[in-house]
């Protein structure tokens, strides 16, 4: 396959992939009834709690980057000598 058809199809599905994304409601009845009942009042606790939210969702995706850039320091590869060969190459 060609790479920009590979580009053209993976833009396509990163495309309908965020066109079909909604809101979700994550939370247990007590918690939005609680959160509702003091946004309804005036309290910024609702604020609050979606930080500490983002702030769940954003850490283990830290830590995976984090053992990804360790890895990938650790692992690369430093002063690759290739040694090639003068001669013409004759495959008959």
């Amino acid at each position: 396959m060609k790479t920009s058809l590979k580009i053209a199809l993976s833009l396509i599905v990163f495309g309908l992939a965020l066109m079909a994304a909604h809101p979700a409601i994550a939370q247990c009845a007590a918690c939005a009834a609680a959160v509702k009942t003091n946004a309804a009042n005036g309290s910024v606790t609702a604020n609050g709690l979606n930080k500490g939210i983002m702030f769940l969702l954003a850490a283990p995706y830290l830590a995976v980057a984090i053992v990804g850039y360790v890895w990938y320091k650790k692992f690369r590869r430093k002063n690759v000598n290739l040694d090639i060969r003068n001669e013409k190459l004759h495959l008959n």
